[in-house]
């Protein structure tokens, strides 16, 4: 245990020491989960992530289009989504797609869903 002050009487240590272990059987995924938050905190990926969850695949034109930006502009966000592991891509010719990967699609679909449904709002306004 390490030597911080608290104004509590008693500690519950059995508490406590359940606590760490959980932390420490859960470290990987709660970074690596830490990991792609970081990336989708960005609003203008998070609407990158959210239409590749609900389009399927999209080329930077198209992604340009939608979100009023430059193509080198969505290229760079779309650069540090694929280079995390979040996205696949497929050339048509002198076309690039960019799709979800499967368990990041999964991983997100119920965040998005509640986008879709304006449930974060209903939530933070009650």
């Amino acid at each position: 245990m390490s030597k911080q002050s608290c104004i509590r009487d008693v500690a519950d240590l059995n508490q406590i020491n359940r606590c760490i272990d959980s932390i420490h059987a859960v470290e990987s995924s709660i970074l690596k989960l830490s990991d792609i938050l970081k990336l989708a905190g960005n609003d203008v990926r998070l609407k990158i992530l959210f239409l590749l969850s609900t389009e399927e695949d999209l080329c930077p034109c198209d992604l340009s289009d939608i979100l009023d930006m430059t193509v080198p502009a969505v290229s760079q966000h779309l650069r540090k989504l694929k280079d995390a592991g979040l996205l696949d891509s497929r050339r048509e010719g002198k076309l690039i797609f960019y799709s979800l990967q499967k368990p990041y699609d999964d991983l997100l679909k119920p965040l998005f869903n509640q986008i879709e449904n304006n449930a974060i709002m209903e939530v933070l306004a009650a």
